[in-house]
């Protein structure tokens, strides 16, 4: 292999300035007039896979998209035969959100095949770029579609999953993509998870972490797994404010707000204990239709998710949540009806190429941290179907899912470089 860790990439100035290129032309035709829209398998996404399928032609990389749409982007090593090193994100994002999240790991990846085709470099193992379909749920309420197909994990009652703006079918959105329904509704594997040596997903961090401790590139660990309840419901009983004493009472509101409580409580402890643990009620809220001022609730809906690296964890949440609602629904009688729970499973990260890629920072005298993903990410499918993944984090301002998304170029060049000097020095001990 040419690329010897002594002798690390470094990428130049006209590299640099070709990337920060190709996101500008993202961000051109991706603007909304707010943030960035890109539907998953829709126009934007489209657009945005056809402009990096052109710049990867152009600098004479090998193109192809597969049965699922997604766009793979390959450099032939000299042994084909062998499992590939593989890299890549997505291209879609949320309403109205940010030009990074996602894109950064495609172009990161990109950059690094560029590089080595510029220079004439040939690995011993083709390296590929998956520019990844779906992996936001804000249009379908589902995510990692493109990752899913890749491995025959795919729903088929979620090609009836309807987009939030149009109301068309995914099924029909998957095919006006070009993607293969027949073969995504049967369940077939795109790709033997045997076949790929490694999976490594550059990110942009989409908490303040690395910015509070000052960190430009970080080495994930593992990917949270989440527990949602989507449409919980607290039922008690109307009445008039000023006529039901609290004795007499069957508030809503009030159940709700001390079974919240009680939940914070648990996740402090188990924070205390060493735990990896978050807990969100992201929606909340009585009917606005007969909610009033004078009127005891009856009604609260709100959501439940929680996430934790460690599949004990949610379990034992998940017991938490159903014996509080219990016991208040029996002390203030009222019930709680918690819905179907929704799991997404936690991914671990590689330890030999977490240990692998915290030695390439150091090697190029990056400064860097090890921390754990409380987002979701299509790297959890890849390390869940058993292929050897590891992720990359780039410090990012203002979080995520939102058009103040502000990555440093100088911390994305950091990271894209750790990127491939660690795809390049992949031994195959370590995957």
């Amino acid at each position: 292999m040419n690329a010897l860790p002594h002798d690390p990439i470094r990428f130049d100035d006209g590299l640099r300035r070709w990337a920060e290129g190709l996101f500008e032309r993202l961000r051109e035709i991706s603007f909304d007039g707010v943030g960035i829209s890109r539907a998953t398998y829709g126009a934007g996404e489209t657009e945005a896979m056809r402009l990096i399928a052109e710049a990867a032609s152009s600098e004479g990389l090998d193109v192809e998209y597969d049965a699922a749409a997604n766009l793979l982007i390959s450099l032939p090593g000299t042994d084909a035969s062998r499992p590939v090193l593989a890299t890549g994100s997505h291209l879609d994002s949320v309403p109205q959100g940010g030009n990074y999240d996602g894109a950064a790991g495609v172009i990161a990846g990109l950059l690094g095949l560029v590089h080595l085709k510029r220079h004439g470099i040939a690995a011993d193992r083709t390296l590929r770029v998956y520019a990844l379909r779906g992996e936001e749920s804000a249009w379908f309420g589902k995510c990692y579609l493109g990752s899913m197909s890749l491995f025959g994990k795919f729903d088929p009652a979620d090609l009836e999953l309807t987009q939030s703006g149009s109301g068309e079918t995914l099924a029909a959105c998957m095919a006006a993509a070009g993607a293969d329904i027949e073969r995504i509704r049967r369940g077939e594997p795109i790709v033997d998870p045997r076949d790929i040596a490694c999976f490594v997903e550059l990110h942009i961090e989409q908490g303040p972490v690395m910015v509070a401790r000052n960190i430009p590139v970080g080495i994930v660990t593992g990917i949270r797994g989440n527990v949602r309840h989507p449409r919980a419901v607290c039922r008690g009983e109307a009445a008039h404010s000023g006529a039901v004493p609290r004795w007499l009472r069957h508030d809503a509101v009030f159940a709700v707000s001390e079974f919240v409580m009680r939940l914070d409580r648990h996740w402090e402890t188990l924070l205390q204990q060493g735990q990896d643990l978050v807990v969100t009620i992201g929606i909340l809220g009585t009917n606005p239709a007969e909610h009033a001022m004078s009127r005891v609730p009856g009604e609260v809906r709100f959501s439940l998710e929680y996430r934790s690296q460690a599949p004990e964890v949610l379990a034992g949440f998940e017991e938490l949540v159903q014996e509080e609602g219990a016991a208040i629904g029996r002390s203030r009688g009222v019930a709680f009806d918690f819905g179907p729970a929704v799991p997404t499973a936690p991914a671990v990260m590689d330890e030999r190429l977490v240990a692998h890629f915290d030695a390439v920072c150091d090697r190029l005298e990056i400064p860097h941290e090890r921390l754990p993903s409380g987002a979701g990410h299509d790297a959890a499918i890849f390390a869940n179907e058993g292929v050897p993944t590891v992720m990359i984090f780039i410090r990012n301002e203002h979080g995520s899912h939102n058009p103040a998304e502000a990555m440093a170029f100088d911390d994305f060049f950091l990271g894209a470089e750790v990127l491939i000097n660690g795809l390049l020095t992949v031994t195959e001990s370590e995957p």
